[in-house]
């Protein structure tokens, strides 16, 4: 399958990474407003991850200087959108309707409206479309998920998950928060995906917070509400001050029989049993990034939605995502979902 990337950032940079080790794939071309990353000269690219720039050899892959030239190539198959986030509904439905599969980085979209429009293009043009959730891959994220399906723990009692890092200082658009959604939409949208995934959608969401943007400053606490006798879900963290503070991210699953625990860092996951004896978990040890796309191909290949990552679930983050901006907007008002 022909791959064509758009956007050489910090995000286009890891999946060109991931692309070199997924079977049945070959990057066809890439498209980039600057000039001097079409060389494949990644080097000044930066981001919240440990991952550093790098210069790339694209080979023989064509170059283009914008999305819809490359979405024009009739050669290619698919269309990898790793580009700012209120770029993704007009270039996802633009590929789509070009005859293109589409991968397209979180977040989904900056609204409701648009995450529509793009489900409605994919249905109408029998093409694959996938969200870049790549925590829905990540090793101890996909075990305690199925630990706790698997029911061997007993109820899910409470789910507290957290991500922090310094304010993005890379690129501009991130601190424009009607181009990003900020830090809520940006970064969080993670976690409020994984709840999707653990416990579905909540009723509603109450949330607090500080939003001082021109001190870095972005940061939530949001409360999901699931109803009666269902557990207790927080997601917390934000954008610090920029450049210094560290990325980081953590999870503790209480269950009746026992604790999921993890933190990036060093804390690998680990369950601390109801009779006092505490276990390091085995997990996969493949690339997150790798399983995401390779996952992409196959569902292309099949011909069918993707199913560890449906993109009507990545809507449904987005809606839990704003639905807690709101709140929070609110001074901790609850907003239905």
């Amino acid at each position: 399958m022909r791959i064509g990337v758009v956007g050489l950032g910090f995000m286009g940079a890891t999946h060109l990474r991931a692309w070199q080790s997924v079977g049945n794939a070959e990057l066809a071309a890439v498209a980039s407003s600057d000039a001097a990353k079409l060389t494949g000269d990644l080097s000044a690219i930066a981001g919240n991850l440990d991952k550093s720039g790098e210069r790339m050899d694209f080979g023989a892959a064509s170059r283009y200087r914008t999305a819809d030239e490359l979405i024009a190539d009739p050669t290619i198959d698919a269309v990898d959108l790793c580009t700012p986030s209120f770029l993704h509904a007009d270039q996802t439905v633009a590929a789509l309707e070009a005859g293109k599969h589409v991968l397209v980085e979180k977040p989904m979209a900056t609204s409701a409206a648009d995450c529509q429009r793009m489900l409605d293009a994919s249905a109408s043009s029998g093409k694959v479309l996938m969200v870049g959730h790549v925590l829905r891959f990540w090793p101890d994220y996909v075990t305690a998920l199925r630990l706790v399906r698997s029911g061997s723990l007993g109820k899910l009692r409470s789910a507290f998950l957290r991500r922090k890092c310094g304010a993005p200082g890379w690129s501009a658009w991130l601190q424009d928060k009607s181009k990003s959604g900020g830090a809520v939409l940006d970064l969080l949208i993670h976690d409020f995906d994984f709840c999707r995934q653990l416990v579905g959608m909540p009723h509603s969401v109450q949330a607090t917070g500080i939003e001082e943007p021109s001190q870095g400053i972005d940061m939530i606490e949001a409360r999901l509400d699931y109803g009666p006798d269902s557990p207790q879900v927080v997601v917390s963290g934000g954008w610090h001050h920029p450049d210094s503070y560290p990325f980081s991210m953590e999870f503790t699953l209480v269950c009746e029989k026992g604790t999921l625990d993890f933190r990036s860092g060093g804390h690998d996951l680990t369950l601390y049993r109801s009779d006092g004896e505490s276990e390091l978990l085995e997990t996969s040890d493949g690339d997150a990034f790798e399983a995401e796309l390779a996952a992409f191909v196959a569902a292309c290949e099949a011909g069918r939605p993707p199913t560890a990552c449906p993109p009507e679930e990545s809507s449904e983050a987005t809606a839990i995502a704003r639905a807690a901006d709101l709140s929070r907007s609110r001074s901790g008002d609850e907003v239905p979902v």
